[in-house]
């Protein structure tokens, strides 16, 4: 007879063999896709600047500052002030204005800078990680033409940008399935220490977390920086990374990484071993007491090695929780003394949840024998995940929209809503798996071999048997001493063999419908739920709610042409007598529209103060064809005169003209025009 090799395994155990690999691409194509989309926007903005954006002020001032919604980080470049030319004209040293809830910087100016165009470009590093930059320009006496161009590239942008995003999504997957597959082995279904898929499961994710944390290391500096990959290697930058908030805690996830390695090692060492040699179902067998006293030791010795790994575990999850929440937006802002341990809550009931799904769906597609029991203490620990996250996530968006404006008006408001829509399906999918969880019969037991010839009646057979708790097959030669002799006919019979016990597995795996129904919405769970990481790791790289509203009402708000401080022009003269040369100091406070208080100074060539017979003072608004409105100041003093009281109805560029008279014939009037705001 001639023997035919089995046929192919059915379209349904292929698909089910394929379907961990294709949520893995699937959520490498989400993270691809979301981190290509554009540049992440960061959590700190530019709030104020003295001089402001498009301003024109009357005189250089001393000094440029940048105010921020919140705390950020510079460098000694970090503010750079050029000139028309391109050339640099600020200091270089960054001086700390802050006070109390004020974030404001700055950079002092080179004296007696000339009129024109000038460009101020910044870049930080916000509290929460991210990089920021930008660029405004400013005029001092009159607009002109610069060959400064303004920077393209935004900062965390690029190709770099795009690597370190999906370093981030990878890190956050890893998380998630690291901390809930660990937690479903422990508080569900203990025996799947023992079970080989289980084990990849954990390592694979310990691997990638750990890859992950490494990748974000090192772009860290070229991530905040320049944008080019070549930074990878400069030294100098990986130690002022490290010197960071964020480096700080990218190497203490990396320490607590490696201190979870050895906590692996064990659960799946001598936890594993214990799982695979306890009793099943309740089973009794007749006991000495000898006997009976060994099995309380042994049950005291597994007790604390539970009680060991579950606070071990405990610990190492809330450590590398700690790591994102101490270094990103929850370390900043409101509350940040609440938002922190309360991100952290929210990472570990995300991970409980979340990650136990994914072992959950390994477990029912690779060991469909797994324990009603199980399943149902996993339900119970997603209902009450669902529950953390719900109060913890309502906080938090609390904290970070700031309004209901911002809810709809916001990108990150927008993403909210798209999170939350897919959290509600998510809920909606667990549900129906609960119900089929409750309607969950235990698999009935098959015997494989109850229809298969005895192995000593095949000459050369080879009996396979497949191990329901690690799904590993062994292999044990039935006769091969007594076998004279067709290795190819027996290793046929042997895939036979298998072949018929994996469709009688199959078979009795399937005939419990309530179990097939749990694992389609499991397995829809863990797309939805695929979805949802995606969503939240654009959410950390999104501008809050509160920050864009702040952003509005820099950019929305005129910016002053002239800041809150006092109009200064100085303006030499040449009466063209005797005595007749000298400068003129005028000082219009507060430079603004309404009332102001005018102080005119006369000195001469060499700095004295100047007595002249008369100076006089006069407005001219040309565009709106005001004035001229006269000013006629009092003496103060020598070479001084004042007057308050100085009305300037409008804004716009008025011309100040100072007539100054040296003696009874010499007289000359100057002129400067400034923007009055």
């Amino acid at each position: 007879m001639t023997a035919t090799a089995p046929a192919p395994p059915p379209a349904r155990v292929r698909a089910a063999a394929v379907l961990p690999r294709l949520a893995l691409v699937l959520a490498a194509l989400l993270a691809l896709l979301f981190a290509a989309a554009g540049p992440a926007s960061a959590h700190a903005a530019l709030t104020a600047s003295d001089p402001g954006e498009g301003a024109v002020v009357a005189t250089a001032p001393a000094q440029v500052t940048l105010s921020f919604s919140e705390k950020v980080a510079l460098g000694e470049d970090s503010i750079r002030v050029l000139d028309p030319r391109g050339k640099r004209v600020d200091t270089g040293e960054i001086r700390d204005m802050c006070s109390g809830s004020t974030i404001r910087y700055g950079t002092a100016l080179h004296p007696g800078l000339p009129d024109g165009t000038y460009t101020v470009a910044w870049q930080a590093v916000s509290a929460d990680s991210h990089p920021i930059a930008g660029a405004f320009t400013f005029s001092i006496g009159a607009p002109s033409e610069t060959t400064v161009a303004l920077p393209e590239r935004q900062a965390g942008g690029g190709p770099v940008g795009a690597a370190y995003g999906l370093a981030r999504y990878a890190a956050y997957a890893g998380f998630t399935v690291l901390v809930g597959a660990c937690t479903f082995i422990l508080a569900c279904w203990r025996r799947g220490a023992a079970v080989r898929p289980m084990q990849k499961l954990v390592l694979r994710a310990w691997v990638v977390l750990t890859a992950a944390t490494l990748a974000m290391l090192v772009l860290r500096h070229p991530y905040t920086g320049s944008g080019n990959f070549a930074d990878v290697f400069d030294l100098a930058g990986l130690k002022a990374v490290l010197a960071t908030k964020t480096g700080a805690a990218l190497v203490s996830r990396l320490l607590l990484l490696g201190a979870a390695a050895l906590f692996i090692a064990i659960l799946f060492g001598a936890f594993a071993r214990r799982q695979a040699t306890a009793p099943e179902g309740g089973a009794v067998a007749a006991k000495t007491a000898a006997d009976e006293q060994d099995g309380k030791e042994d049950s005291r010795d597994a007790a604390d090695l539970f009680f060991g790994l579950a606070v071990a575990g405990s610990v190492f999850a809330a450590g590398i929780a700690a790591t994102w929440a101490l270094s990103e937006h929850a370390s900043t802002g409101l509350q940040n003394g609440i938002a922190m341990p309360v991100d952290v809550l929210h990472l570990l009931a995300a991970a409980a949840w979340l990650g136990g799904l994914t072992a959950l769906l390994v477990a029912l597609y690779t060991v469909p024998e797994v324990e009603r029991e199980a399943v149902r203490r996993f339900s119970r620990i997603a209902f009450a995940g669902v529950v953390v996250l719900v109060a913890t996530g309502a906080y938090q968006s609390w904290r970070q929209l700031g309004s209901w404006q911002a809810l709809t008006g916001t990108s990150y408001g927008r993403l909210l809503i798209i999170k939350g829509a897919l959290v509600a399906v998510l809920v909606g999918v667990a549900y129906l798996s609960r119900r089929w969880t409750a309607r969950l019969g235990e698999a009935p037991a098959v015997d494989a071999a109850a229809d298969v010839p005895a192995p000593a009646a095949v000459p050369g057979a080879v009996s396979r048997e497949t191990s329901t708790e690690t799904g590993v097959s062994r292999e044990t030669s039935t006769a091969a001493a007594d076998v004279p002799g067709d290795p190819e006919r027996a290793a046929q019979l042997a895939r036979q063999r298998a072949a018929r016990e994996n469709a009688l597995r199959r078979q009795a795996r399937d005939a419990d419908p309530a179990r097939a129904g749990l694992r389609r919405s499991v397995l829809a769970e863990a797309a939805v739920a695929v979805a949802v990481l995606a969503v939240t790791t654009v959410l950390t790289s999104t501008e809050p709610g509160r920050v864009v509203a702040q952003e509005a009402g820099r950019n929305g708000a005129s910016a002053p042409a002239v800041p809150n401080r006092a109009v200064k022009i100085t303006l030499p003269f040449d009466t063209g007598g005797v005595n007749g040369k000298g400068s003129v100091r005028l000082e219009l406070d507060p430079g603004r529209t309404g009332s102001n208080t005018l102080h005119v100074w006369a000195e001469s060539p060499d700095g004295a103060p100047l007595d002249l017979p008369e100076v006089r003072v006069a407005f001219t608004l040309p565009a709106k064809e005001v004035g001229p409105l006269p000013a006629s100041p009092d003496r103060a003093g020598p070479g001084h005169w004042s007057a308050p009281g100085v009305q300037l109805p409008l804004a716009g560029e008025w011309r100040i003209d100072v007539t100054v008279r040296t003696s009874e014939i010499d007289q000359t009037t100057v002129q400067k025009t400034v923007k009055i705001g």
